[in-house]
């Protein structure tokens, strides 16, 4: 379900203005994640109906480009991801997905259907051990390695998102990263809001090297992708 609405955000797909839809539901518990109220408690939220979103999004016709739906997971629930997309092609939004990876055969139907446009695909840690970390729970690790997949032998638009938790990356695992998302079209690198996150421990205020080693983190990316850009706080 929907529970969250950003009527309008000049920052949540780069040289678009859009629509932000919030889902309410995750398979992933990451300690460091910024919306776990939305997934933990979704009953303290409304749940908005498309029919409102509709009428929202018609009355920004023209200025809006597009909607980003994100979470959450928007794939956790096939059949609404599928009903809301066609229900946004209808009138004629582009549609961008946050997603974590996990579900890529309902990803491989989207992409194949064109009732997309672009994904932001997290690729949260090296793809071994350490990603069940990042994840805050086992999950399967194959499942993401399938998405990264997809993305990049298709022709779709897409980012690969890694946000720098202290803990998790570092110039090893930025390489590592790198090496399977090497020649990807673009990587974005985000960094680290202790104040909201999920876990009690990755709430410990950001130290003054960090932000150095954010371009560091920049410069080893850009061995493996052109296209490396910095989202967030960098200084």
């Amino acid at each position: 379900m929907i529970r969250a609405i950003i009527e309008t955000s000049l920052i949540d797909w780069d040289g678009k203005i859009t629509t932000v839809l919030f889902f309410d539901k995750c398979n992933f518990r990451c300690p460091f994640c910024q919306n776990w109220e939305l997934i933990l408690h979704p009953e303290k939220y409304p749940v908005i109906q498309f029919a409102e979103i509709k009428e929202k999004l018609e009355k920004k016709k023209g200025w809006v480009d597009g909607v980003v739906l994100t979470g959450g997971e928007p794939l956790v629930n096939e059949r609404e991801i599928f009903a809301i997309s066609q229900g946004l092609k209808e009138l004629s939004m582009k549609i961008k997905i946050d997603t974590n990876g996990a579900y890529p055969k309902t990803l491989h139907k989207l992409v194949d259907k064109k009732l997309i446009d672009y994904v932001a695909m997290d690729v949260k840690a090296p793809l071994d051990e350490r990603y069940h970390i990042a994840a805050g729970k086992n999950i399967d690790i194959g499942k993401i390695k399938e998405s990264i997949k997809i993305l990049m032998h298709d022709d779709l638009d897409y980012e690969f998102r890694t946000t720098c938790v202290p803990g998790i990356i570092n110039e090893q695992t930025v390489e590592e990263i790198g090496t399977v998302i090497s020649g990807a079209k673009k990587w974005a690198l985000q960094a680290h809001v202790p104040e909201n996150a999920y876990r009690e421990e990755y709430r410990k205020e950001l130290g003054a090297e960090y932000y150095p080693a954010l371009r560091k983190y920049q410069e080893v990316a850009r061995q493996y992708v052109t296209n490396v850009v910095m989202r967030g706080k960098t200084e």
